[in-house]
């Protein structure tokens, strides 16, 4: 039976060891409770670290951190002190945290970190191999874990694997700077499924797949190689009816079961009735803009004053990465501030910050979100802000102000609350009034419509969703018209071509043979490329053709030196062996010099494109443009082109980041059929790897064996995932003539 495999930093479990006792319980909340289902139905593991170093956890008891782990389901992954310095304080939280959330001043680029960074990656990967088996669904979680997709990939090929990034994903201007972007990008792309909080954060990391790897983008695919990746927006929610019901049973309590901060809240709305509470509630992280809110705060009692008295500023920030220099920095800023400012303001009955920097148990944020009429989040980025949610969720009778940074993830779904730009003091402070004066029609009207929404994307919808997306890859995957060539098809290919008395096979040259440059005249074939060449064709019973887009000086140069047929420009050049070029079809140059001066505009408009002029065609390579500017400026071209050269017998080819303008009627299609005439061929090969091959796989007879190089939706029958497998593919022809 297969399961699922959920991996992430930190398992969902508390460890605890107090004189050589072990205490182990689940977590709750977050990825806990999302995954909950998934985790606990069937077979699942969940695989991560237990939260104490080697170090910590005495030898006697790591055996039984193991068995404890094992359950709940879990496997833990330990962790040295070193390691959990570089790895999770050092690169994941000095250099991809800092930099996804737009603070590049504070990113460091340490060789150290990213070296460990790796080995752990690598570590949390070997142990999902150990528990993988065929048909297990793999989810790896977040920042920390980003190689590990790809690292699983390289053992488990076929291994269904999903990605989540819980925390921002920033435009390609920023990401471009991190040293390791590849290695970073190529480690997620190792998922099948890529999920993100929202559209933007999907947005930028497809551009900078685009930009920086130059894959191929549809939409929201990636093409690769060997498969396609699908990236998309899963905005995650909360346990809604967790929240919920604590807030309903919280009013509920009676005076005797209150918490001393509830009784402390209420003494506060008892001696100040028309006094109103603003909540604040972060970690103590510069990415949530608790400073900024702080200031914004002061300036609004600066510019209303009439509110000095009748407002209240509740702030729960809890402890983070104290080790950090900037988190220890920001502690003293904000100690700083509100020690300022409740100076400034105080009168002898009334301060208008209550501070807390501390961890509180659920019961106590319940007491704060279902008592304070305001809630106040204001991040300067911030992948989510779960916060939001649940403060909506506990406001049983549908009162109470959400005043929301546009920076938040959550802001996307909740344009119902009152949304900043947590810089603009003088927004914020407009909204706090509003907020104040709002009245609670219009709050009920607000939040009814806020609830309806979180309650129905839920967190197990959140998971539920993405699960299914995941699952579905797998079915896509099957969903090719073309099948992959592996041993057992490849052995019966071999077979046909062995039992063949005439054989022909059609070679697409670029692509195909050897991988697109950005300047088409480093393609040249190497030695051992031409001598595959050369010995397939040495075969009485076999005919090679290079059929090929490219004009015929360069092809004919190239492999002057092989005995082997070329056609060039797909189809209006021939050459026999040892023979001379002729063309094989009438056409005409006369219209080149109307369409090039337009072509010329494009190139002159888009940085990285040139014109490649042949004997009877234009082509226009946009291969070292920005991948998102040379699409545009393609549609564009391709549009102007048609409707130029309309009535005038040519057309718009469009290749792999080329747009060739040509006489119609001329393709490899009709090329590679005019070599079978009056031929007895029993066994016809076809191979190539864009759309101008495709001509060549509808017209030959049925019985053909076409290939198409590369995932991509195809007239051929079969695919190999790159031109390494096609060369292979090549050696077991030259093995078996």
């Amino acid at each position: 039976m297969s399961k699922t495999i959920i991996i992430s930093n930190r398992l969902p479990l508390q460890i605890s060891i107090s004189e050589d006792h072990l205490e182990v319980t689940p977590s709750v909340g977050g990825l806990a409770t999302g995954l909950k289902s998934f985790h606990k139905d069937g077979d699942s593991i969940w695989i991560g670290w237990p939260g104490m170093t080697e170090e910590e956890i005495p030898e006697n008891l790591k055996n039984k951190v193991q068995q404890k782990a094992r359950e709940e389901n879990c496997v833990a992954v330990h962790l040295n002190a070193n390691e959990i310095d570089g790895f999770y304080y050092g690169f994941s939280n000095r250099t991809i945290w800092p930099l996804f959330h737009y603070f590049m001043e504070y990113t460091e680029s340490d060789d150290d970190y990213w070296h460990t960074y790796k080995e752990v990656n690598q570590k949390y990967a070997d142990e999902i191999l150990k528990h993988y088996k065929e048909g297990d669904v793999i989810w790896v979680h977040d920042y920390q874990l980003l190689l590990v997709p790809n690292m699983v990939r390289e053992q488990a090929p076929d291994a269904i694997i999903g990605f989540f990034n819980h925390i921002p994903f920033p435009s390609y201007e920023v990401f471009r700077t991190l040293p390791w972007r590849d290695e970073v990008l190529q480690g997620m792309l190792g998922a099948d499924l890529i999920g993100f909080h929202t559209y933007d954060y999907e947005r930028h990391f497809l551009s900078s797949v685009s930009r920086i790897l130059r894959h191929q983008v549809d939409f929201n695919q990636i093409t690769l190689p060997d498969r396609i990746v699908k990236v998309d927006s899963f905005p995650m929610g909360i346990d809604y009816k967790k929240f919920e019901q604590a807030a309903l049973d919280h009013y509920e309590s009676t005076s005797a079961d209150q918490s001393e901060l509830q009784k402390r809240l209420d003494h506060h709305l008892e001696s100040t009735p028309d006094a109103k509470l603003i909540l604040s509630i972060d970690r103590l992280d510069y990415t949530k803009g608790i400073a900024h809110r702080i200031r914004a705060y002061e300036y609004f009692l600066d510019k209303n004053p009439e509110y000095i008295e009748k407002v209240r500023l509740v702030m729960l920030a809890v402890p983070s990465r104290s080790n950090v220099p900037q988190y220890r920095r920001l502690k003293r800023e904000i100690d700083e501030l509100v020690g300022r400012i409740n100076g400034k303001f105080s009168t002898v009955s009334w301060t208008p910050i209550w501070y807390f920097y501390r961890s509180m148990p659920f019961e106590n944020l319940i007491d704060l979100y279902t008592t304070c009429e305001i809630a106040l989040l204001t991040p300067i980025r911030d992948g989510m802000n779960l916060v939001a949610k649940e403060y909506i969720a506990t406001r049983t009778d549908h009162t109470g102000v959400l005043i929301l940074s546009e920076m938040a993830g959550a802001a996307h779904e909740m344009n119902e609350a009152l949304i900043i730009n947590p810089n603009n003091f003088e927004q914020v402070a407009e909204a706090l009034k509003t907020a104040f004066e709002m009245p609670k029609e219009e709050q009920i009207e607000r939040n009814k419509m806020l609830q309806k929404r979180l309650r129905r994307y839920s967190v197990e919808k959140w998971a539920g969703d993405f699960m299914k997306s995941l699952r579905s890859t797998k079915e896509n995957r099957e969903s090719f018209q073309s099948i992959k060539i592996n041993s057992e098809i490849t052995q019966e290919i071999m077979t046909k071509f062995q039992q063949a008395e005439r054989r022909i096979l059609f070679i697409d040259y670029d692509g195909t043979l050897v991988n697109f440059t950005d300047k088409p005249e480093n393609a040249r074939p190497d030695a051992d490329l031409k001598e595959l060449i050369r010995d397939l064709n040495a075969d009485d019973k076999t005919d090679v053709i290079l059929i090929s887009g490219r004009d015929k000086d360069t092809l004919g140069t190239w492999w002057k030196d092989v005995p082997v047929e070329l056609i060039s420009e797909h189809g209006v050049w021939m050459r026999q062996i040892d023979g001379e070029w002729e063309l094989s079809e009438n056409v005409k140059s006369e219209w080149m010099d109307a369409v090039r001066p337009v072509i010329e505009n494009f190139v002159d408009r888009t940085p990285g494109t040139f014109i490649e002029e042949k004997n009877y065609s234009l082509a226009w390579h946009y291969r070292k443009a920005d991948p998102e500017l040379g699409e545009i400026r393609a549609n564009e071209l391709s549009t102007t082109l048609k409707e130029l050269i309309s009535n005038r017998g040519l057309s718009v080819l469009e290749g792999n980041k080329v747009l060739e303008i040509k006489s119609s009627g001329v393709n490899k299609g009709k090329a590679s059929t005019k070599k079978l005439v009056g031929k007895d061929y029993d066994f016809i090969f076809a191979i190539g790897d864009d759309w101008t091959d495709e001509y060549m796989f509808e017209d030959l007879p049925e019985d053909s064996v076409t290939v198409k190089v590369g995932i991509k939706k195809t007239s051929a029958r079969y695919y190999v995932e790159g031109t390494l497998k096609v060369r292979t593919l090549l050696e077991n022809f030259r093995k078996n003539n």
